[in-house]
Order: structure tokens, then C-alpha cells, then sequence
């Protein structure tokens, strides 16, 4: 069972295929890790492993991924071990997925490093629609579990960890602008509920340079169709 050692983290990871490299990056929330991939439409292990060489990992105290947690944390603290793992493997250029919580990673991705992005699919992913309190709520049911392991955490800190990880708007971790900005062709699979917004999908689509919407993508009438697109977009920027 591998894992990537840093100097602050203990990254669970695993790999299939061969080919170009896709990073995926699983949902979750804060419990993100490669088991939320089994029951995902879409699932894209079994989507595209056949094709790719696919990255899947548990972020940082998520799954069987441990490491420090501080105040001083935020969403730098992720993309700093995605990035890690992907140096790791000797990855320069990639495509990402990310479902929930992974379109934010992406978005801190795609500000890193966007010149190694060949693309990016985001399956319903998260953003602020009044809906701050079902966030602070997740985060700090997560903490919950966190707190016996970090007892030096002070109840300062875990408030300055939330905050910075869910007190900002649009993707939390970046504005809108940083998406109108971001030139890297994206295919947005829309979210329908409280955690993953329609209205933040269709904003991404909107102001995204190279960006396309699929609105129907998890009945079993729709997948077909959305499998074929996934494949499609991402063998168009191989």
C-alpha cells in the first residue's frame, strides 16, 4: 500500500493503468479520500483506468492520509500535497478530475501550476450559495474526529482553520475572477444540492474561458452519455 512521506504529511495514494496521467481528486468534503470514488457516477477509476494513468489519494487526514494540523492551515495546505504526489511520481503534465470539494482543489491547482493542467473535469463541485452554516457545520463534524488526535489544537485555531477554509465566497477558495481568468479547458458536470450548487456549475461554465456544462449526468439513462463525453473531452487535450 503505497504512501508519499513529506515533510509534514502522510499521503495515501494508489495508481492503475498506463498512459497520460489523470489526478483525481475525490469528494467527501474534508473526509476526501479514494473510497467515495466506489459509489460516484461516473466513476472515474473504472472510467478511465483502461486508458490512463490515474492518481487517486486520500487528502491529508482523510482516509488513511495523516498529518499536523494547525491554525495557520487552509487550502495551500492541500494543493501543497497534491503537487508533492505528483513530483513524487515524476508527473509534469496531467488532467485532473475532481468531484465535491475536488473543483476547489482543482481551482488551487489551476493557480499553482497551470501550465502542467492539460485539463480539467469538475463533477458537481461545491461553492457558497447562501449556505455558509452547512459548511461550518461539515467542517466542524470533521473536526469532531480530528480533535483527539491534535490536542494541542486550540479552539482559536480550529475556528481560524474554518474560517479560512469556508469564509470566503464563490469556490471558497477563489473568487470568480481567478475562474474568468483561468485558461484551462474545463468540462462541468453540475451539482444539484446544497453542498454542490447549480447555481455555482453554471458560473463556472459561464466566465470560464474553455468551459462546457453537462446539466444530466447521474441517472442511469444519462451516463452513458456523460461517460462518453468525460472520455471524449479528456482524449481531446491528451
Amino acid at each position: 500500500m503505497p504512501f508519499l512521506e513529506t515533510d509534514d504529511a502522510r499521503i495515501h495514494y494508489e495508481t492503475w493503468g498506463e498512459g497520460f496521467p489523470v489526478l483525481l481528486l475525490a469528494p467527501g468534503g474534508l473526509r476526501s479520500s479514494i473510497p467515495f470514488w466506489e459509489n460516484a457516477p461516473c466513476n472515474p477509476i473504472d472510467l478511465l483506468s483502461p486508458h490512463y494513468r490515474v492518481i487517486a489519494m486520500d487528502q491529508r487526514n482523510a482516509g488513511q492520509s495523516t498529518a499536523p494540523i494547525a491554525g495557520t492551515d487552509g487550502w495551500h495546505s492541500f494543493t501543497g500535497d497534491q503537487l508533492a504526489l505528483l513530483d513524487h511520481l515524476q508527473v509534469d503534465r496531467f488532467h485532473v478530475v475532481g468531484m465535491c470539494i475536488g473543483g476547489s482543489f482543482i481551482m488551487g491547482l489551476a493557480g499553482a501550476v497551470p501550465d502542467r493542467i492539460a485539463s480539467a473535469v469538475m463533477m458537481q463541485p461545491i461553492g457558497f450559495d447562501d449556505n455558509r452554516q452547512t459548511f461550518h457545520d461539515m467542517f466542524d463534524g470533521w473536526a469532531d474526529e480530528m480533535r483527539p488526535a491534535h490536542p494541542n489544537m486550540t479552539a482559536a485555531e480550529w475556528a481560524q482553520f474554518r474560517a479560512t477554509l469556508f469564509d470566503s465566497d464563490f469556490l471558497f477558495n477563489v473568487p470568480e475572477s481567478a475562474v474568468a481568468e483561468c485558461a484551462t479547458p474545463m468540462l462541468v458536470l453540475m451539482g444539484t444540492d446544497v453542498y454542490h450548487p447549480e447555481a455555482t456549475s453554471r458560473r463556472i461554465a459561464e466566465i470560464a474561458p474553455d468551459a462546457r456544462l453537462i446539466e444530466d449526468w447521474k441517472t442511469a439513462e444519462a451516463q452513458p452519455a456523460a461517460k462518453d463525453a468525460i472520455r471524449s473531452f479528456l482524449a481531446g487535450h491528451s
